[in-house]
């Protein structure tokens, strides 16, 4: 078994404190027909580049009974601007039209096999994974964009067909472990295709 999830899986269940001051599980999420998990934080340059455009999916795909939940795994001891504190501020300021839920024991990262931030899980009405991967092949600059995969992924779901590319690779800086080299990965991860 590899170390992210595989194509087909199902969303794996989890019990996350959000800035919102609630805490979620995937049962809060039981009216989307499409859901959108996808690993990101508050520093990294990747995510910090394509924020807008994920915002522009989320709204663009809300009517459409999509939705979307952030997760910031990342350590704070290897990165401080990760805490939960850094995270309330940051979506006061953003007003992200998503639930952006902390990870602090990493259990959920290791779960789902995320990978870099961002990555992103789309899991269809039965709650099994569809698409995984990038959301852009530029995330870092978004001006350079040319693809823009989980737009495509989603047109592709809404519309009834299958994901016409439904496994790429996720381009952003890794998930900062806990205890670990701020550039280390676990040791089964690999890359995606």
């Amino acid at each position: 078994m590899g170390f992210t999830l595989a194509l087909g899986d199902s969303a794996p269940d989890f019990s996350l404190p959000a800035t919102d001051g609630m805490t979620y599980s995937l049962s809060n999420f039981e009216s989307a027909e499409i859901l959108v998990v996808f690993f990101t934080c508050n520093h990294c340059p990747y995510v910090v580049g394509s924020d807008e455009i994920t915002r522009k999916s989320a709204d663009k795909f809300r009517s459409k009974g999509v939705q979307f939940l952030g997760i910031n795994s990342n350590s704070e001891n290897t990165h401080p601007d990760d805490d939960f504190p850094h995270m309330v501020e940051r979506m006061s300021e953003q007003r992200f039209p998503w639930v952006y839920v902390r990870d602090g024991s990493q259990d959920i990262a290791r779960a789902y096999g995320g990978l870099r931030t961002p990555h992103f899980f789309v899991f269809d009405g039965d709650r099994k994974l569809v698409y995984t991967g990038r959301g852009v092949d530029q995330p870092r600059d978004t001006s350079k964009m040319t693809i823009n995969d989980l737009d495509q992924a989603l047109s592709d779901l809404i519309a009834g067909r299958t994901t016409g590319t439904p496994l790429t690779n996720p381009i952003g800086c890794n998930i900062k472990w806990d205890g670990e080299d701020a550039h280390w990965m676990p040791p089964e991860a690999c890359d995606l295709v």
